[in-house]
Formats: C-alpha cells, structure tokens, sequence
C-alpha cells in the first residue's frame, strides 16, 4: 500500500513539474484575460445559486399554543414538609415573596421589617432549602409543594 502511494506521489510530481515547464507561460500570460473571467463567472454562478436558494426557500412557522390547565382548588402549601425542613412561617412568606418577583427592599417595605431581617430570613430559606440562588429557592420550593 505504501508503495503505491509513494509511486502515485512520484508520478503527481513528475507531471507537475512537466506541466509548469512547459505551458506555464502559455497558460498564465497568454490567457490571463481568460483565467480572470472564468474566475470571475464561476464566483458569480455560485453567488446566483447560493442566493437562489435562500429566497426561494420555504420558511418555517412556529405555531405556539396556550393550553388551559383547569384548576384544582386553592393551592395548600405541604405544611408537613415545612415542618421537617424546620422553615419557619415567616421564612415561607418571604419565600412567597420572592417567588413573586419582589426586592428585599420591597419585601422589607411590604411586611414592615427592616432590610436586614428579610436578608437574614432569605438566607435561612437558601440554606434551609440547599439553594444558593433565589430563583434555585423558588424552584425547590414548588417542587417541595411550598409554593404554588
């Protein structure tokens, strides 16, 4: 295998070398022009095709539907599950808060404690919970049935 390698290798370069000897004057300075222009064509034919091919494509519809979950009843939170992660009332509600969307300034200013308080009950949660985020707390709240 590696012979015919070697031999189709030193056969390539042996007429290479022939050809650029012997036409290369002919080929490049004689039809220059002509090099140029089928250069030129062959890059325009494949800029018509590729462009063809886009504005003629069909174009793909994504149709998005909203399904009605019908609901239960109100929801009840999992007060057995709170109790074992010892999650307080307070430290709930302010989960809920946060599930909401809100600040610790506006849930400070929403439950008439102070800053601090919210930031020390949010920490308890996290840690309570093994979250290190909020929306991590707020995703392991509603897959331990604290949230809705």
């Amino acid at each position: 295998m590696k012979r015919h390698v070697l031999m189709y290798g030193l056969i390539g370069g042996i007429l290479i070398a022939l050809l650029r000897w012997t036409e290369y004057q002919f080929l490049v300075v004689e039809h220059s022009i002509e090099i140029y222009g089928g250069l030129i064509a062959a890059t325009f034919a494949v800029l018509g095709i590729w462009l063809g091919l886009k504005l003629t494509a069909k174009r793909q519809t994504i149709v998005v539907r909203e399904v009605p979950v019908p609901a239960e009843g109100p929801f009840i939170p999992d007060e057995r599950k709170r109790e074992n992660l010892h999650i307080t009332r307070r430290e709930l509600e302010i989960l809920e808060l946060i599930a909401q969307g809100l600040s610790n300034r506006e849930i400070a200013e929403k439950l008439f404690v102070s800053e601090s308080t919210v930031k020390t009950h949010s920490s308890r949660v996290f840690d309570k919970l093994g979250a290190r985020r909020r929306t991590q707390a707020v995703q392991l709240g509603k897959e331990f049935g604290l949230l809705p």
